[in-house]
């Protein structure tokens, strides 16, 4: 296979297409490799647009990478500064840490599941991506006190805490699957004041739910 070719197509067939039209992310997918992210399993896949489960060592984990092209989407809708710190819930294989990192001054990667955590900082060290650190913790319990110029949920949740949103700097965003199957949406929410937040709707797609987060309380007839 000719990656080189493989990763071009990818980003102007299936990543261009979907509205990701900042050069600057663009740019960065040439430069930060997905394959070397990708269980060695699923490395043919790498560019692809589909989810690619995480299985290390012929064990399943559950979770995925997601498709390139909403990973894209993602990244675009809060591109870090320079000078910015950002918390990423739910490392998975580091791909999209390693993405947020080339961006931002620091990246704070929490991983639930103590194999993902390893995998991720392996292909963190592998790449040579300085600037990330991934600990094997619920994200949010990270880095107490401290807020976060943008916060990426690498998955789905049924709704965003409360207690998540207060993570975030005034002008702060954060950017989660929201929503429950078979209706989820990538939302963007802005800190727009000490005590206000707007929220965006960007596209409709599904992702895995990240696991052991708060659920909405059902109702009982």
């Amino acid at each position: 296979m000719d990656i080189e070719l493989a990763r071009f197509n990818m980003i102007e067939q299936q990543i261009r297409p979907w509205d990701v039209l900042d050069q600057a992310v663009l740019d960065v997918l040439f430069v930060r490799h997905r394959e070397d992210f990708v269980p060695p399993a699923y490395r043919a896949l790498a560019f692809t647009d589909m989810e690619i489960p995480l299985t290390l060592d012929g064990q399943p984990t559950g979770e995925v990478m997601l498709a390139p092209k909403v990973e894209a989407r993602m990244l675009q809708a809060i591109v870090p500064g320079k000078r910015d710190s950002v918390l990423e819930i739910g490392a998975g294989s580091g791909y999209m840490a390693a993405l947020l990192g080339h961006f931002a001054r620091r990246v704070i990667s929490c991983e639930i599941r103590e194999d993902l955590a390893r995998f991720a900082s392996e292909n963190l060290r592998r790449a040579g991506v300085g600037n990330v650190s991934v600990e094997h913790r619920h994200g949010l319990r990270a880095a107490p006190g401290e807020r976060f110029e943008a916060i990426m949920v690498s998955g789905s949740v049924p709704f965003v805490p409360e207690t998540l949103l207060e993570r975030l700097t005034v002008g702060g965003r954060l950017i989660a699957i929201v929503g429950e199957l078979p209706v989820m949406t990538a939302q963007l929410i802005t800190r727009v004041a000490e005590r206000q937040y707007s929220a965006e709707n960007l596209f409709d797609t599904v992702a895995p739910p990240l696991v052991e987060f708060p659920q909405k309380e059902k109702f009982v007839f």
